[in-house]
């Protein structure tokens, strides 16, 4: 796991433009704290910061191979959990290795099949190759986003990076947002390719972008196909408990301290009681950590989000696994800090708007990092499975956009926070009704389907190709702006091709979220785990942290010149700011939150706003 940033330039050289490599580079420090590298040519810049995982002494980069043709020279960051096999394949074709590293074997990889390499790795990353031999970069994505990669096209070449940061430190990249950005920011829908920055773009899942002197072209060497099941529902349960098996088997490989994330829901529970079950073969625990905040349990107040604490569950999976377990709670005071706000904004390069639950993550990461290197994370499943209430609720089925708008309307309204003209110059409804429709046309509909399983599908394809994708890049972000790679096995490619080409019949077979993955796992989970109804990740219902919202934000309402007020209505965060902490409503928190995420993001950006 890694960071990577680059810059190919065909009408200049590169090798005077050292100085802007390096601090390209050196933005990616938190994604690698225990190396760096750089490779420069005259058209090639490539940098490298890594987070030694695999192969500690061996996997350096950036990693070449030199022949007469000339250097192929590789960038990487992320895990490929199939390099033994691919080591094996490759080492009877003729190739020869130096390291024990996955690096190595990806390199060779694209020594032996180009770009056709992408679609026989099995993993997460985000990875660049420049070849010398015919002056062309080539860059690649996982099949489902789970590591981020960015580029910024230029007159002669492209800028690319980890992260938006490493492109943005190059004097050549503009930092501009035009209304277009601002609706991706407040539309909710992570719309595939788009980066937020004018100018910029997202690698897509999925695909290989490749440079060189005639120009960028883009292919796609995986994508989410419809195709008939054929196995029953035992069949379909055994195979998805097969699978379990052999992804989290392949997911525990590691030379450094590895953990789950343990929330005692359905998914981290069942990731959890696997690897404890595989670790136990070979003599070792797994261990654990979940998020809790101070009085939770003891003052917890079911809502329509959150019916559960989560402390209670957590315990029994570690009772029953016995896992190494240790509880990270946090205070109101922690959440709302200045410096963690100023922290997760910077880690996600935009204003999220998540709020508690960010924050709750950067400083349960910033703990784990004490302990471990690497963490496997339940993240993934209820889009896989089908788990949110979206799936279930008559009026997200039937409703003509993105399922997870509809409960998020009913629950928090529209974004009156907002300054009036930027409402209606965004004009959301027609940005989101567009990116709807383009992704609904995208899909294969089986010839005998009915209407309803019709209508499951296009749930769950916009699941795994929109919503999955906020929360991936969320916790990338949090985790690797630590040093801590986060696993998530439920995004295996194999495991959602096949749980989503089978019915919904199957999905709810027993009226319940997530029933395929339920009855694949039960035998290893306490009873109160399986009976569970889904909650989803925790949030503080402590009013002192709301209070210490409305504190912060005083600061900003005696400034009126803030730019922040360009973006949204100083009357609306007036009212929040005035009202006892303890009636401020579900509304007017995630209000606060979200404002001062974007005051924080305007005054470390700087970002030029054109907002006509």
């Amino acid at each position: 796991m890694c960071g990577i940033t680059g810059w190919v330039a065909f009408g200049r050289d590169l090798r005077t433009e050292r100085p802007s490599l390096e601090a390209m580079t050196e933005t990616m420090a938190c994604r690698g704290p225990d190396d760096r590298g750089t490779w420069v040519s005259a058209h090639a810049a490539l940098g490298h910061r890594r987070l030694a995982v695999i192969d500690l002494p061996g996997g350096r980069q950036p990693m070449s191979v030199t022949s007469a043709d000339g250097a192929v020279v590789l960038v990487y960051s992320g895990e490929t959990y199939n390099f033994v096999e691919l080591r094996q394949e490759l080492g009877g074709r003729g190739h020869r290795f130096d390291t024990d590293s996955d690096t190595e074997v990806v390199l060779h990889a694209y020594l032996e099949w180009g770009e056709a390499m992408a679609g026989r790795l099995n993993g997460m990353y985000a990875l660049a190759i420049w070849d010398a031999r015919t002056d062309k970069l080539v860059m690649v994505r996982d099949r489902m986003g789970i590591k981020p990669l960015y580029y910024y096209p230029t007159p002669d070449g492209v800028l690319f990076g980890s992260e938006p940061k490493a492109i943005l430190a190059n004097p050549l990249a503009e930092h501009t947002v035009t209304l277009d950005g601002l609706r991706e920011l407040f539309a909710f829908v992570k719309t595939p390719g788009h980066a937020v920055w004018d100018g910029m773009r997202e690698v897509e899942p999925g695909t290989v972008v490749t440079v060189d002197a005639r120009g960028l072209r883009t292919t796609r060497y995986w994508t989410l196909r419809t195709r008939e099941h054929a196995d029953d529902l035992d069949a379909t349960i055994a195979h998805v408990r097969e699978l379990l098996l052999d992804i989290v088997r392949r997911q525990l490989v590691a030379d450094v301290p590895r953990c789950t994330l343990l929330s005692g829901g359905l998914d981290s529970s069942a990731l959890t009681a696997i690897a404890a079950g595989l670790l136990a073969e070979r003599g070792e625990r797994v261990r654990s950590f979940a998020v809790d905040f101070v009085g939770q349990t003891e003052n917890f107040v079911p809502d329509e989000m959150r019916g559960t604490p989560d402390a209670p569950y957590v315990h029994d999976v570690v009772a029953r696994c016995r896992t190494e377990h240790q509880d990270i709670v946090l205070d109101a005071d922690q959440l709302a800090a200045s410096d963690v706000r100023s922290n997760v904004v910077r880690a996600r390069d935009v204003p999220a708007g998540f709020g508690d639950m960010d924050s709750s993550l950067y400083l349960l990461f910033k703990a784990i990092r004490g302990h471990s290197t690497v963490a496997l994370s339940g993240e993934s499943a209820d889009e896989v499975f089908g788990g949110y209430p979206q799936f279930f609720d008559p009026a997200a089925r039937a409703a003509n956009t993105f399922p997870w708008l509809v409960l998020f309307r009913r629950h928090t309204g529209a974004l009156a926070l907002l300054h009036p003209e930027l409402n209606r110059s965004l004009d959301l409804g027609r940005y989101i009704q567009d990116a709807y429709d383009t992704s609904v046309a995208a899909i294969e509909r089986l010839d005998a389907e009915s209407d309803f399983e019709w209508t499951m599908r296009k749930i769950c394809y916009l699941h795994l190709t929109h919503f999955v994708r906020i929360l991936l890049d969320r916790k990338d972000r949090m985790s690797m702006a630590l040093g801590l790679e986060v696993r998530v096995p439920f995004c295996d490619h194999r495991l959602v091709e096949y749980v989503y080409n089978a019915p919904w019949s199957f999905k709810a077979f027993d009226g319940r979220e997530k029933s395929l993955l339920r009855a694949a796992t039960r035998d290893l989970l306490p009873q109160s785990v399986v009976d569970r109804v889904k909650s989803p990740y925790p949030s503080t219902q402590d009013p002192r942290y709301v209070a210490n919202l409305q504190r912060n934000a005083r600061e900003y309402l005696s400034d009126p010149a803030h730019p922040v007020f360009d973006l949204v209505d100083r009357t609306w965060l007036a009212e929040q700011v005035r009202v006892d902490s303890t009636q401020v409503g579900r509304v007017g928190r995630m209000g606060l939150e979200r404002i001062l995420d974007l005051a924080l993001w305007l005054d470390m950006y700087k970002p030029s706003l054109k907002l006509t």
